[in-house]
């Protein structure tokens, strides 16, 4: 990995006394050496003091610092500088450990929250109450962008995103107007982060939101004489999808081939329609307040609430045995939760679903890649912890802390790293500058964003999340044998837009220009102040951009094009658009739609 060396001092002298020294000079020793210099100084509170021993001490180096940017660029939606100096003095594994123990409020209750104060604005500026009625999705975005500004809880945030691309269910659907459904679908992820995966499975399982978008809401039993059969979508999508895939895998990931060398598939269409016969009965626990009907099998999921787990409504479950994978057989005369257990359970336990998911949470958190190694450890963690399975924990600092994650020799291998998708680009500006904020609401719906990019949290176009795990982009790709799944997403029309959208957030004076006019924007704008005092020395500015968003990373060919840019600025608009203004935005931008921050390695 690169490491720095910041001289930011002049006319270094060196005083070495008289002594028997067999030790080297740098990179910490530096024992028995005075360095003085012209320039010693303290900076401001939030910049770090420049002393003179540090240029061979071993804190004038940045490795640390960058290795540590690299990790939380892994496990978090973006830090500041100061955070990351912070967590570079601690061994990760702390770390991580301080964030297992950190929660957050549910999204379901900030939801509601958000809803009533904005009512209530509405109200105060003489609108009618009645034009609010129930939350829909653009709250639960308020409250997901609340609760992902000024958060303590990073790491249990990005899992739970994770989980969100793995376990799908979306508002790009007729659950768009449900926004406590969603919030609180979403509370399920963040709460069971570090929990256990069976207990997510069944939670999710159980969701009203997950019933109405798969269709096991109000599935009912076999019907004959009507040719009514059990819905079939959630018990095919369970196994794709959540837990075994199509194909028998080695606990590496790898396919398990027959004598032919073919793929061995998990499941047959017989094996789903078993499977659907399990998820039926299912109906709502409660109604909404302002319904007058009372839960019944068959009620519309309107009226129903959207934050309660579905009960089972054993009249409407699908009787006798049901034969699953490999032998398997739920026993006749269960009832139909009993059944459900059991199913969940046989899915649980499946050889497939430790490499199942380890690959996929390494794929959404470190690379698209991994080797047959790396998903063989992580799948020992899920298998077995301490005599657990399907421990997240365990799961999760297998992942972070596999040598693939840590080691730097694997930033140079070509199989290593993976595309950042749009909107974690997005999170990382957002939470990685400063925002221009007095009132402490960070309410955002996204929705610009994502109809430049095509993407926002639980926003998928479909239960396939927004990319394919499998996605090969091109020959080159097949030819080596790899994947590149947000890849899928990156065309030509979200490419350009994304251009756009960076050139947006970087126009550092365009609100105050605005307001010149007479003019408001909605939003919270982004503060540069910061990074200005950097930009009197346009390499100092770069090299301070690539410890936050490139994770000291940048190429000297990259860090050249944006140099020579930032130093062909020599003058600003007007008073309002300064030269440091200027150099600031186009240095910013440059680097957000590099190759160099956009690919993470």
């Amino acid at each position: 990995m690169k490491k720095y060396l910041r001289y930011t001092l002049v006319c270094l002298i060196f005083n070495i006394y008289a002594q028997d020294y067999r030790d080297y000079l740098g990179a910490g020793h530096s024992k028995g050496i005075t360095v003085t210099s012209s320039s010693q100084h303290t900076k401001d509170d939030w910049r770090e003091r420049a002393d003179a021993i540090n240029t061979i001490n071993g804190k004038g180096l940045d490795s640390k610092l960058l290795e540590t940017s690299r990790f939380l660029a892994q496990t978090t939606f973006g830090t500041d500088l100061e955070y990351i100096k912070t967590v570079s003095e601690l061994p990760f594994e702390d770390w991580i450990d301080n964030q297992f123990s950190i929660t957050s409020k549910p999204l379901q209750q900030l939801s509601q929250d958000i809803f009533e104060e904005a009512r209530q604005i509405h109200i105060s500026n003489g609108g009618n109450a009645s034009d609010f009625e129930t939350p829909n999705w653009l709250y639960f975005m308020y409250a997901w962008w609340q609760s992902n500004i000024n958060n303590e809880d990073l790491l249990r945030q990005r899992i739970a995103l994770a989980l969100s691309e793995i376990l799908v269910i979306s508002k790009e659907s007729n659950l768009s107007g449900y926004g406590i459904g969603l919030a609180d679908y979403y509370d399920i992820l963040k709460d069971n982060a570090f929990g256990n995966f069976k207990d997510i499975l069944k939670e999710v399982t159980l969701h009203p939101m997950m019933g109405i978008y798969l269709s096991h809401y109000n599935n009912p039993k076999s019907i004959p004489d009507r040719n009514i059969h059990p819905d079939e979508n959630y018990a095919r999508e369970i196994m794709q999808l959540f837990t075994i895939g199509l194909y028998e895998l080695n606990q590496n990931g790898t396919y398990v081939l027959d004598g032919q060398g073919n793929r061995i598939p998990t499941y047959n269409n017989d094996d789903i329609k078993e499977f659907a016969k399990v998820f039926t009965g299912l109906g709502p626990a409660e109604v909404e307040d302002f319904s007058d009907r009372t839960p019944r099998f068959g009620l519309g999921h309107y009226q129903a609430r959207k934050d309660v787990p579905m009960i089972m409504y054993d009249e409407w479950h699908e009787p006798g045995a049901k034969q699953l994978l490999n032998g398997y057989t739920i026993p006749s005369g269960q009832s139909g939760m009993q059944d459900i257990d059991a199913a969940i359970n046989h899915l649980f336990n499946h050889n497939n679903t430790a490499p199942f998911i380890a690959k996929r949470l390494i794929q959404q958190l470190i690379t698209s890649n991994p080797s047959p190694g790396y998903v063989s450890r992580v799948s020992s963690a899920f298998n077995n912890t301490k005599g657990v399975r399907g421990n997240m924990k365990a799961v999760i600092k297998a992942i972070l802390l596999d040598e693939e994650a840590r080691s730097c020799s694997w930033i140079e291998n070509p199989t290593s790293g993976k595309m950042i998708e749009p909107m974690m680009r997005y999170f990382n500006v957002v939470r990685q500058i400063d925002l221009e904020n007095n009132d402490g609401r960070f309410w955002n719906n996204g929705y610009d964003f994502y109809r430049s990019t095509e993407q926002a949290p639980l926003s998928a176009p479909s239960v396939f999340n927004f990319f394919l795990p499998e996605y090969v982009p091109n020959s080159e790709f097949a030819n080596a044998n790899l994947v590149a799944p947000e890849f899928q997403i990156h065309n030509s029309a979200t490419s350009i837009n994304y251009l756009n959208q960076v050139d947006a957030w970087t126009n550092v004076r365009w609100y105050d220009v605005l307001r010149t006019w007479g003019l408001e924007l909605d939003g919270t704008p982004l503060d540069f102040e910061g990074l200005k005092y950097y930009a009197r020395d346009s390499e100092v500015l770069v090299n301070q951009l690539d410890k936050l968003f490139t994770r000291g990373q940048l190429s000297d060919a990259t860090k050249k094009i944006i140099v020579d840019a930032v130093e062909g600025i020599t003058r600003g608009w007007n008073d309002d658009v300064t030269q440091t203004d200027l150099r600031v935005k186009m240095a910013l931008y440059l680097l957000m739609i590099s190759p160099d921050y956009v690919i993470l390695k």
